[in-house]
């Protein structure tokens, strides 16, 4: 079944490496969606897939890479319109800071 989730993630997660874990992350499961830093300090991330990959997915968020510190995670559900905001013909990307 598919699933779309919009994520807000905070703590240490800018300046780290957090945006290209996720990118990498989502390549290697085959998911939709984009990342970006927000003007906050936090990351979004609007993620599209089979749901046990977003579930796999989002425990590969609260971990993150070795030097970040995540210290919360919102999810909600998105839409379409959300996925599209990637320029067109990428699976995935990371978008410019919000």
């Amino acid at each position: 079944m598919r699933k779309l989730v919009h994520l807000l993630i905070s703590g240490n997660v800018q300046g780290v490496g957090y945006r290209a874990f996720v990118a990498r992350q989502a390549e290697v499961l085959e998911l939709e969606g984009w990342v970006r830093n927000r003007q906050d300090g936090s990351v979004e991330a609007v993620l599209g897939g089979d749901a046990e990959d977003i579930d796999e997915m989002m425990e590969s968020c609260r971990k993150g890479p070795a030097a970040c510190s995540v210290s919360d995670i919102v999810q909600s559900d998105t839409n379409e319109e959300m996925l599209a905001m990637r320029p067109e013909g990428r699976k995935f990307a990371v978008l410019e800071t919000a």
